[in-house]
């Protein structure tokens, strides 16, 4: 259903209806252009009925996947339209048109390549959750390779301080500390590629209670990104301790719940509990260390 109406929409093309849509005005009259017009919007409609037409029971993850692709072909197309309307009269395609007509062709690609089913829409969206937190890890990374002064890479400024402002360095208490939150972040890394990993193997989208374990296990693992950026925030000098803790308290809770949701759903086999223990078991030895570097300040 959904890759017959992305054919519907696909098939029509945008950058010929843009062009014929002024040649019409010029010399067929306002007939054939309404035609144009017509067709277009019956495309649009097409694309959205595949929205409401797709039953909750394949999944909110699927869902909500379609619905982004539909909003972002309708969205387009109406800055299409306007950028038409609000045009002179011209035989060639101004720069602000051939824009837009680029970005409805884009959203057209998005709709194309959208998942088959829900256990497809989970793998991507683990996959980009994945993609955030690979990227907030190598962030702090090289930030702790660079040496005592994070903000080396800014120059003086009189209202940041100068370099000697021992607010803009990591103390050792302060490296001790991190030391710890850098091993809750590579699990965090760790859980969702081997988390990943299960869902594409295993995962599967035949049954409700498959798709709602798969939603379930999306909607939790969601979470660890953005629990990944405060924590990682937060450990930027000058550091709070108890800001830290806090944040990595709720960093390892989340990490915690995705595990145990894990291995108590349909993708998660004998074979694979083994991982999922010793993921739970890093998150709380981490924890642990964290909390014994941060005691003081409670």
């Amino acid at each position: 259903m959904i890759l017959l109406c992305v054919r519907q929409v696909s098939g029509i093309s945008w950058f010929t209806c843009l062009k014929e849509s002024h040649l019409v005005q010029r010399k067929r009259g306002m007939s054939d252009c309404r035609k144009l017009s017509e067709d277009v919007q019956n495309a649009i409609l097409a694309v959205a009925t595949v929205y409401y037409w797709l039953p909750k029971g394949q999944g909110t993850t699927l869902r909500k996947m379609v619905r982004d692709a539909t909003t972002e072909v309708v969205e387009g197309m109406i800055q299409l339209t306007e950028t038409i309307l609000s045009a002179p009269l011209e035989r060639c395609l101004s720069q602000e048109q051939l824009i837009s007509t680029g970005g409805v062709w884009e959203a057209c690609e998005q709709v194309s390549s959208l998942p088959r089913d829900n256990q497809a829409a989970v793998a991507s969206a683990l996959a980009a959750c994945l993609g955030v937190v690979k990227d907030a890890l190598e962030e702090m990374e090289h930030a702790l390779a660079e040496g005592q002064d994070p903000y080396s890479d800014i120059m003086e400024d009189e209202e940041l301080g100068f370099r000697g402002n021992r607010d803009t360095y990591w103390s050792e208490a302060d490296r001790k500390l991190l030391s710890s939150c850098m091993g809750l972040m590579k699990a965090s890394k760790a859980c969702l590629k081997k988390v990943l990993g299960v869902v594409k193997a295993y995962g599967k989208a035949d049954s409700p209670e498959q798709i709602a374990q798969l939603d379930d296990l999306a909607d939790n693992a969601h979470e660890i990104s953005p629990s990944v950026d405060e924590l990682a925030l937060s450990m930027y000098p000058p550091v709070n301790e108890l800001a830290v803790r806090l944040n990595a308290a709720k960093l390892a809770s989340v990490l915690k719940k995705v595990l145990e949701i894990t291995k108590t759903s349909h993708v998660c086999p004998p074979s694979e509990e083994g991982w999922v223990q010793f993921l739970t078991d890093a998150v709380d030895h981490n924890m642990n260390k964290i909390k014994n570097f941060t005691q003081g300040h409670l």
